[in-house]
């Protein structure tokens, strides 16, 4: 996959940063890349990234507005 993004933004939280792309796969189709980088106890780095393609990113928005509101009651 290619790592040019054509959206990009970073959000930091103490010890860990996030990082949202928007991306295109080498077919030309857009994703989206969440990637969390963090240090742990032991000051070692890790990193996960999930990537959400097609008709999936609306659901995913969608199951994020729920979980945003609900974690704001």
């Amino acid at each position: 996959m290619d790592n040019t993004a054509i959206y990009s933004t970073m959000v930091r939280a103490g010890r860990t940063t996030y990082f949202i792309d928007v991306k295109e796969a080498k077919n030309g189709s857009k994703y989206i890349s969440i990637s969390e980088h963090r240090i742990d106890q032991d000051s070692k780095k890790l990193r996960s990234t999930i990537r959400v393609f097609g008709d999936s990113i609306e659901k995913f928005k969608q199951a994020i507005d729920e979980a945003v509101t609900s974690a704001l009651q």
